[in-house]
This record gives structure tokens, C-alpha cells and sequence, in this order.
């Protein structure tokens, strides 16, 4: 199961839930993302050529970042550019986000592991605005 959470025409997260199974490879992400997230089942006995990648200048100007719940229960809240709350969703064990746009926060709703990928190099605190959270008791799951 895929769930993509925009907020009007702007995507902020795809959300790959730990039962979505398809045969082959699939990139949910368009080609002018920063952080590309696919996903691929392969057969045993598949061989994946070896190869290597180019030296490509990139410009980075948004991290996206892409977490894996390794376990526990996550809740997600999503946020426009303006700090103002959207909505939320929650993340099993298994579950794979690509936080895309807008603004993020979380709750662990259980001890959680969640082991996060995205662009360096870090910048410390030029990397992001930090506001008050929502409540529990706001929280719109979807």
C-alpha cells in the first residue's frame, strides 16, 4: 500500500506500508526529486549488474529525507511551509516515509528505532526552522 499526502499540489510524503509487495522495481518519486525512493522484488537468481556512478554535479537546495521504522509505532505530523498543522498518520514497524516538503514532526507512540537517509552534507541548525508542536489531542490521523 502506497499513500502520497499532499497539501494542495504539493507532495510532502510518500508513505511505503511494510505489506506493499509488487513484482519488479517501481520508483515513486519523479525524476527531479533530490532523494529518489523506489522499490524492487527480485527473484532468486536475479543478478543486478555490477556498476558504478558518475561523478554528477547536483544542486541540493530542500533536504527530503527518507525514514525506516525498524520497530515500534510512529505518528507522523505534517505541516505546511507556514507552520500551520495538516494532518497525521502512523508508522508501523516495517513502514517506509519520504518526507518530501512542507514541515514534520513526531510522537513515538512506542519505543521506536527508525534508521533516517538523507542529502549531506549536514548543515547543524542552517538546515531547519524548529516550532512548537501540535498535541496529542489535535492529532487528525489519516
Amino acid at each position: 500500500m502506497i499513500n502520497k499526502i499532499f497539501n494542495n499540489e504539493v507532495l510532502l510524503s510518500i508513505v511505503i506500508r511494510h505489506s506493499y509487495q509488487k513484482e519488479g522495481i517501481e520508483f515513486f518519486t519523479s525524476d527531479d526529486f533530490s532523494q529518489q525512493l523506489g522499490y524492487m522484488k527480485r527473484p532468486k537468481g536475479y543478478v543486478i549488474a555490477p556498476h558504478r556512478h558518475n561523478l554528477v554535479p547536483r544542486e541540493v537546495v530542500l533536504t527530503q529525507e527518507v525514514l525506516y521504522i525498524k520497530s515500534g509505532k510512529v505518528r507522523v505530523d505534517f505541516y505546511d511551509d507556514d507552520q500551520k498543522y495538516l494532518e497525521s498518520t502512523i508508522l508501523n514497524k516495517g513502514d517506509v516515509i519520504l518526507l518530501a516538503a512542507g514541515g514534520h514532526g513526531f510522537e513515538m507512540l512506542e519505543e521506536a528505532e527508525i534508521i533516517e537517509v538523507k542529502q549531506g552534507p549536514y548543515c547543524g541548525e542552517k538546515d531547519k526552522v524548529r516550532f512548537d508542536p501540535i498535541s496529542s489531542k489535535q492529532a487528525i490521523i489519516k
